[in-house]
């Protein structure tokens, strides 16, 4: 077991919990059910910081991705563990270093 010299080993630091206890919500949602919309407004209207954060739904436009093309790609095995090596969402972060090149080339004209 690896050890660090200022906590001690990992396990030390490791907090075991039964699956009951980690989806336990410490929310009061009979609290949350029973505020009116009427409560909730008089809420946001006293935080500061919902200051100046009022947005006029009816002037929001939706902008909805293009659909997504499927590709099959080789590339190195090693520039693939790189994306990978974070876990989910690695294609994301390829198309947006993707995207980000392509925006990049378009800007040069």
């Amino acid at each position: 077991m690896r050890k660090n010299a200022d906590t001690g080993s990992i396990s030390d630091r490791i907090t075991r919990v039964t699956a009951d206890e980690a989806i336990e919500s410490r929310t009061d949602w009979a609290r949350v059910h029973a505020t009116t919309p009427e409560e909730i407004e008089a809420q946001a209207a006293q935080d500061e910081a919902e200051d100046g954060m009022a947005v006029d739904l009816d002037s929001v436009t939706v902008h909805r991705p293009p659909p997504k093309a499927v590709l099959h790609m080789r590339v190195d095995q090693d520039v693939l563990d790189f994306f990978k090596q974070d876990g989910r969402g690695y294609q994301t972060k390829i198309n947006a270093v993707l995207r980000a090149y392509k925006d990049a080339q378009s800007r040069r004209g």
